[in-house]
């Protein structure tokens, strides 16, 4: 008989104990939903769970950023679609104004919803926004994290839909034609009407015709030739027969990008001499000298046009249906912006459909991995209870 320890006692206290123990891990688990609420229910299971619910965590933003990019694909292409259906509402005057049954004064009607159709169209690249971020001016290009891990992105570009970048604008033609002598232009003063020019710098080159009195200009990769400002009204341009040289200057600094309407002269005569043109463009100026270089595109052409009484004048024009010619040869020009546009919204279509798919996988793993977690993380009532 022992009289200081009541062994069965102590046996008891410490079943009791332990029954408790058990009975509040088995509480908490079944109040919280979790077979592990620290690290001491399962070390390992903890440190495995932890990193499928990151890749959890980041497969459902993915998915969410996958449905941010097709909002923005969507905003694109919404807008395109409009300018879609300026295009071919101008493909429709252009064939109208090729008809003869027009007159000067129908043909300068159509003109004139053209010219505002144009307007509309830079104004739809320029004002098209997604979270503040200009998607058709030529500038935007990102990716989408479409997955959670790193690297694991979707790059999209969107090409400037602006009525340059078009070929809708950026050519001169003279309203006067020149003298017989097709290899004169003479001094005069002479307007230009607004029209977008790309913003850029680089090598200029450019070929003078001496049957048609054009002067073609392109750069070496044949793109458009750019200005990086404004030419406002009050600029000169300054054609000088000595040194076969052509100056714009005077630009305004602003970063427009634009040829603003204007007067501007022309002294000495005899520069459509034949020869090669090769130029560079330095901030606001643009200067063409003697070279050897040629290129196919026109880019910036100075076209003897019809006689003009009222004096030596030409003007910006883009798509011209000033006459039945013209305007059958603006067709062309129409069929090519109208293809440009029609692959830019396609290239968006096939992202925007890469994206849906791509959100459905995500929601597939998102599902099965989070029913892996489960499995570790997750209580089961009938074993806890």
């Amino acid at each position: 008989m022992r009289i200081n320890h009541n062994i069965a006692a102590l046996n008891t206290h410490r079943q009791l104990g332990s029954a408790t123990n058990a009975q509040m891990k088995s509480m908490e688990k079944l109040s919280s939903g979790l077979r592990i609420n620290k690290a001491g229910d399962d070390a390992a299971g903890l440190a495995i769970s932890e990193k499928m619910r990151g890749q959890i965590r980041g497969l459902d933003m993915a998915s969410k950023n996958a449905q941010d990019g097709i909002s923005l694909i969507s905003t694109a292409e919404g807008a395109l679609n409009e300018t879609h259906d300026i295009l071919q509402r101008m493909r429709e005057l252009a064939t109208q104004s090729a008809n003869d049954t027009n007159t000067a004064e129908d043909r300068g009607a159509i003109q004139e919803e053209i010219t505002q159709l144009t307007t509309e169209i830079d104004r739809i690249a320029n004002n098209t926004e997604f979270n503040t971020k200009n998607l058709l001016g030529g500038s935007f290009s990102g990716s989408f994290q479409i997955g959670s891990n790193s690297g694991q992105k979707m790059d999209l570009s969107i090409s400037a839909m602006t009525s340059n970048a078009l070929g809708l604008s950026g050519g001169v033609e003279l309203t006067k034609a020149l003298d017989a002598d097709a290899a004169n232009l003479s001094e005069g003063t002479y307007t230009v009407s607004g029209t977008d020019v790309k913003s850029s710098a680089g090598d200029v080159v450019g070929t003078v015709d001496l049957t048609s009195g054009a002067i073609t200009l392109g750069d070496a990769a044949n793109t458009e030739i750019a200005l990086g400002h404004a030419i406002t009204d009050g600029s000169s341009i300054k054609i000088d027969s000595t040194g076969a040289t052509v100056t714009l200057a005077k630009g305004t600094g602003a970063d427009v990008g634009k040829l603003a309407a204007g007067d501007y002269s022309v002294s000495d005569t005899n520069l459509l001499n034949g020869d090669t043109l090769v130029g560079t463009i330095s901030g606001t100026t643009l200067t063409l000298t003697d070279g050897s270089t040629t290129v196919d595109m026109t880019q910036f052409g100075l076209v003897a046009g019809d006689l003009d009484a009222t004096g030596d004048k030409f003007t910006i024009k883009g798509v011209d249906v000033s006459t039945a010619s013209n305007a059958s040869g603006s067709l062309d020009t129409l069929d090519a912006a109208i293809k440009s546009v029609s692959e830019q919204r396609s290239a968006l279509g096939a992202v925007q459909n890469r994206l849906e798919h791509t959100i459905n996988n995500l929601g597939t793993s998102s599902e099965n991995l989070t029913a892996a977690e489960s499995r570790i993380r997750d209580v089961d009532y009938a074993l806890a209870a």
